[in-house]
């Protein structure tokens, strides 16, 4: 039997401090972000990665609580693992994403990249999936390497203009963003594209939950384009995210309205 969204459910209610914690790590990931663009020097640097690790154990938190706890670990070595291995191969033969370089301010490294960089796989990638198997779980591993290269858009975007890392010739750049090559697109799509067909064939589809990483996808999403307009002074960035992010975004927004109660 063909599965879709419709005929694979999830039975799991999770109750107690199972169920509260995925909430309480995402409103703490919104409360890091909100502090983002009012903080500088080493307390940016912290928030940076309080970001990503909070935004990443709030992944992990409701995949273990709506979809149990060996979907939630598949989740996390799959996406964490594939990132420091695709990160790994990157910054030594500059495949997929072009010659770039790592600032020393992210912290511990492992085979030359800072630990908190795989978590930032494990960040986009789970919302990312759900939007693109809600939106078409035929094309799912497509619509969520497109929905991945969107979001990178904005991250390395941000972390370039915040010196976390830079590539050696970033030419061309990616309209609108300064200091991002297109090659760093191109290797998201084909990295992407990857990652979420393996998700995709690992990790069983279920009718659940997505209040958690929904939300905090598409307020990212926002925060993004508010942020760079109006804290950041980047409208263009603004406008080359919005849009890149967008294609996956948008339309999730809707799928939700749509599905709501």
């Amino acid at each position: 039997m063909r599965r879709s969204y419709d005929t694979v459910r999830s039975r799991r209610r999770p109750h107690g401090l199972v169920a509260v914690l995925p909430v309480l790590l995402g409103l703490a990931t919104v409360a890091a972000q909100i502090a983002f663009p009012l903080v500088d020097g080493d307390a940016l640097r912290d928030v940076t990665i309080a970001v990503v690790v909070l935004f990443a154990a709030a992944n992990v938190a409701h995949a273990w609580a709506h979809r149990g706890a060996a979907w939630a670990a598949g989740l996390l070595v799959l996406t964490a693992g594939f990132g420091l291995v695709v990160e790994a191969i990157g910054v030594r033969t500059g495949l997929p994403f072009g010659d770039y370089g790592y600032d020393d301010s992210l912290g511990t490294r492992l085979l030359d990249v800072p630990l908190i960089v795989p978590l930032a796989w494990t960040m986009t990638a789970y919302p990312v999936l759900l939007a693109a198997r809600s939106l078409s779980y035929r094309w799912a591993p497509v619509l969520g390497a497109v929905g991945l290269a969107g979001w990178d858009v904005f991250i390395d975007g941000q972390m370039v203009d915040d010196g976390r890392w830079q590539w050696s010739d970033p030419t061309p750049v990616v309209p609108g963003v300064p200091g991002l090559p297109l090659s760093d697109v191109a290797g998201w799509l084909v990295a992407g594209l990857v990652l979420m067909a393996l998700l995709h064939a690992v990790l069983p589809h279920q009718r659940a939950s997505q209040a958690v990483p929904g939300a905090l996808y598409l307020w990212t999403f926002a925060a993004y384009v508010v942020g760079n307009v109006f804290f950041f002074g980047q409208a263009s960035v603004a406008v080359t995210g919005g849009v890149a992010m967008g294609l996956l975004a948008v339309p999730y927004a809707w799928w939700l309205w749509q599905e709501r109660p």
